[in-house]
């Protein structure tokens, strides 16, 4: 009860030098790949849950933003499986580092945003001023506008960290009541770890949901400046 509770968020060193570059390695490696004709069960199943998640993310898009599909699956495949390998005992979680989800979402904003303004540059000034603004509120609703657009990747990052810290605190939290109960009432021990089992479900979900959320707010970002 007396550990840290941010312990398990600072990122972890190997002899003085930092692993997180090897733990954000590491997922890829998880990821199966067959090199026969026919694939097994597993393989089958992940290309059919690749091919429903592109499609769900491509059908909005034109010719020019289906090119980045490529990435945004691999987007999303990175930060599930990060998130799920998050959850074991004793892990680190990348995407609880802020800093991480910034460089994750800096470049891809601005991406889009570049796009956007060398593709069809009329349309993307004109998201800055609403049509039908009365005069007086022109400079007031373009600062506006502008703030808002500058601080999309901030939101992308922040929501994602929360998220996942705020499970991540209160499964630790829960998981400590359940050890220091576990001597003190046996019923209120078991009660309470139903409830981390739950929790733990819980959390699954969250991972896969937030992994989905922050792609498709790219694909949103991407659509709108294609």
């Amino acid at each position: 009860m007396n550990e840290n509770l941010f312990a398990s968020f600072i990122a972890p060193t190997i002899l003085g030098l930092p692993a997180a570059v090897l733990i954000i390695l590491f997922p890829p490696l998880l990821i199966p790949t067959s090199k026969y004709l026919i694939n097994n069960r597993l393989i089958t199943t992940q290309q059919w849950l690749i091919k429903l998640t592109s499609k769900q993310m491509m059908t909005m898009h034109n010719t020019k933003g289906r090119t980045w599909s490529l990435m945004l699956v691999s987007l999303i495949i990175f930060i599930a499986t990060t998130n799920l390998l998050g959850l074991l005992p004793h892990s680190f979680t990348p995407t609880t580092q802020l800093s991480m989800n910034l460089a994750m979402a800096i470049p891809l904003w601005a991406g889009a945003v570049i796009m956007g303004f060398r593709s069809k540059i009329k349309s993307a000034l004109a998201h800055f001023l609403p049509q039908g603004t009365p005069t007086p509120l022109i400079p007031m609703l373009v600062i506006i506008e502008t703030i808002s657009l500058l601080i999309q990747p901030m939101a992308l990052a922040v929501r994602l960290t929360a998220n996942i810290t705020a499970g991540h605190l209160l499964m630790h939290l829960i998981g400590s009541a359940t050890l220091a109960m576990s001597t003190i009432n046996l019923p209120s021990t078991l009660i309470i770890f139903t409830i981390l089992i739950l929790l733990t479900i819980l959390e699954i979900a969250v991972a896969l949901i937030q992994a989905y959320v922050f792609t498709l707010l790219v694909s949103l970002y991407l659509h709108d400046n294609t």
